[in-house]
């Protein structure tokens, strides 16, 4: 029973957190995060589509971790992998969200998409199934190298960032204040859910 309610927490989580890029993606001439700057490059570069480049890199990122340290792949993470990609190719192809008008109003929608992106990654991680293929490689990265999470964060995104800055990705204001905006709210909705989930599971227990 619980196991069922917390896949369904992890794919409404992957949903919430794909809306988010996709409407990030649309405001792109404001700056995206760092990984999404990276697809977005390789896209304009070499063809595919954002998507397909979100799920080629999560792929090999868990080839990495799962020959540094296995324990942070669930089945989760394959699903993740996957799934975002595709529901971003899907939310684009279906045409339905804003697009940019060169406005004050993109300034608003890319804070909302940042803000959706937030709750969904706090969604799905208390879900509980698995890391990220992102969060992942930085957690087995991290524990070889007996270096902070934090440390390796920056790191990594500051290296993904200027690959896709030589490849011409769609850099600028906001894809340096992403995390300032996204973290907390992440933190907040992970703290929330998993507390909520860990009820559920207690009452579960002492009800069976």
């Amino acid at each position: 029973m619980m196991l069922a309610v917390r896949w369904g927490v992890f794919l409404i989580g992957i949903t919430v957190f794909s809306l988010g890029v996709s409407i990030s993606i649309n405001m792109q001439h404001l700056g995206i995060h760092p990984w999404d700057v990276l697809n977005v490059a390789l896209f304009e570069k070499l063809g595919l589509s954002i998507g397909s480049w979100a799920i080629i890199i999560s792929i090999l990122l868990i080839g990495v971790s799962w020959v540094l340290d296995k324990s942070y792949i669930k089945m989760g993470t394959f699903f993740n992998a996957v799934l975002v990609g595709l529901l971003v190719d899907i939310f684009l192809w279906l045409d339905f969200l804003p697009v940019a008008s060169r406005s004050w109003s993109d300034y608003m929608l890319i804070i909302v998409g940042i803000v959706i992106m937030g709750l969904g990654g706090g969604i799905y991680n208390a879900a509980n199934v698995g890391s990220g293929p992102r969060d992942g490689f930085m957690l087995s990265i991290s524990d070889k190298l007996q270096a902070s999470v934090g440390k390796v964060r920056i790191i990594t995104e500051t290296f993904v960032l200027l690959v896709g800055l030589l490849l011409g990705g769609p850099v600028f204001l906001f894809t340096f204040v992403f995390t300032f905006i996204q973290s907390p709210i992440f933190q907040f909705t992970y703290g929330k859910i998993r507390s909520k989930l860990q009820y559920l599971e207690t009452r579960h227990q002492h009800s069976a």
